[in-house]
């Protein structure tokens, strides 16, 4: 059995969020919070009382996530990139991040959850 992850989820589309909640908590692994944006989501990063994050590419109002991406990176912390699917090419930091694709399905985040866990 895979060691349970508290599990820090930055996504600003409410519904998404507490899908991907219940998701995580049916896979016996835990929440450690929710974010909805950059600002939000820095101080829960630097408080670090998480093991992984499920980091939404593209947050509300076109806002990017990519200094949550910079911060994780820089602490040596595990995270999934959620994308809907946008051709655009990963940053340089980032280009090898794994990557959970939208429309998100139980089985989807099960796997991609065991691979940060394994």
């Amino acid at each position: 059995m895979i060691t349970p992850l508290r599990i820090l989820i930055v996504e600003d589309e409410p519904l998404i969020a507490m899908m991907l909640e219940d998701f995580i908590e049916a896979l016996g692994h835990k929440r450690a919070g929710t974010a909805d944006s950059v600002a939000t989501a820095l101080p829960l990063v630097e408080r670090g009382s998480f093991d992984a994050v499920i980091l939404d590419v593209n947050l509300r109002g076109g806002e990017l996530c990519w200094p949550v991406a910079d911060r994780l990176v820089e602490d040596g912390k595990p995270y999934l990139l959620a994308s809907g699917g946008q051709a655009e090419a990963l940053p340089g930091a980032h280009a090898t991040a794994p990557v959970l694709a939208k429309p998100f399905t139980m089985d989807g985040v099960r796997v991609a959850l065991d691979r940060l866990a394994g």
